[in-house]
Parts: structure tokens; C-alpha cells; sequence
């Protein structure tokens, strides 16, 4: 299976949260339309370094993968590490961006992206998020809570709700919204 190109990552500076949002934003309009998920990107980004770890977009790596969990098998790919042994190789403060909050729940059966985040340990420090998952598929998304209780702060980058939604819901019947 050949690992998906990387196109060049834009410059941006440390905490310009909105630059990595947009990122994430440009990431998940790689990801096909389908009614059945959300298009999301995803950045991992070493805060003390501010360079891009891994991005990630809804389904980029073959079978039902989320954004986010693309970004952690990359980086396990990357250091031959399983997901739940990363925070060996990952520096000690990580920040992830991504357009829409983690799930917390896959109705696919797969493991949902905030256990996957607390499967890598406290290296993942704060999770920047665009909005909060809708009520589309799963109600009541716990993964804030989850993650808040972990330790790990979650922090909300407004300004481009209207974007991320736009993008996220393309391919949803227009119906059922």
C-alpha cells in the first residue's frame, strides 16, 4: 500500500491557531463527499518546534479513517510504532488541530478518534477544534469532556464555522439537514 503524497506544508507561525485551521480546512476538502461522514482535516503540530508532525483528512488512508486517526497512523507508520506506543517517539507538548471536534462514538465500530487521542498519551496537549461534531450521526459528543478530564486542554478557533461546516456536510442530502 503506497503512503499518500505530501504537497509542501505552508510557513506558518507558532500559535497562529487560525493559519493551522485553515490548514485543516484545506486538508478536508481532499476528502471525498460522502453522506455517510464528515470531511475533516487534521494537523499534529510540535508546539515547542512549531513544525507539522503529521496532517491528516476523513478517509485519506484506504477504510473508514477519520482525519485525525490518519495523522496518528502516519506518525505509528512513520516511527514503527503501534498507535498506543506514539508517545515514545512524539515530542513532549503536541497540538492538534482539526476542523471538527474529535467522535466519540463510530457507529462503523472503529475506535473513536478521542480514545485514539488518549491512546497516545499526554504528549497531545491541547486540541484546537473549528465546531463542535453536529448531532448528524452521533448526539451528545463527549469527546471535550474526555479530553478535558485527561488533562488535555481543548480550545475552540472561531471564525470559520460557516467554512468547516460547508465543507464538512458536502455530499449530505440537503434534506436531511
Amino acid at each position: 500500500m503506497s503512503e499518500p503524497t505530501q504537497e509542501p506544508i505552508p510557513e506558518i507561525r507558532a500559535d497562529d491557531h487560525e493559519g493551522y485551521m485553515r490548514l485543516a480546512l484545506s486538508l478536508a476538502t481532499k476528502s471525498p463527499p460522502k453522506p455517510t461522514n464528515y470531511r475533516v482535516g487534521a494537523v499534529m503540530v510540535d508546539i515547542a518546534t512549531n513544525e507539522v508532525l503529521a496532517t491528516g483528512y476523513t478517509l485519506e488512508i484506504p477504510g473508514n479513517t477519520h482525519a485525525e486517526q490518519c495523522c496518528i497512523e502516519k506518525l505509528a507508520r512513520k516511527y514503527v510504532l503501534a498507535g498506543t506506543h506514539l508517545s515514545e517517539a512524539l515530542p513532549d507538548a503536541v497540538a492538534l488541530y482539526t476542523t471538527v471536534e474529535p467522535c466519540s462514538q463510530r457507529l462503523s465500530g472503529n475506535t473513536p478518534c478521542v480514545d485514539r487521542i488518549l491512546e497516545v498519551g499526554k504528549r497531545i496537549t491541547t486540541v484546537y477544534v473549528g465546531v463542535q461534531e453536529p448531532d448528524t450521526f452521533v448526539t451528545g459528543n463527549s469527546s471535550r469532556r474526555k479530553l478535558e478530564d485527561a488533562g488535555i486542554k481543548v480550545r475552540l478557533v472561531s471564525g470559520f464555522e460557516k467554512d468547516i461546516l460547508e465543507v464538512a456536510t458536502a455530499g449530505h442530502n440537503a434534506q436531511s439537514s
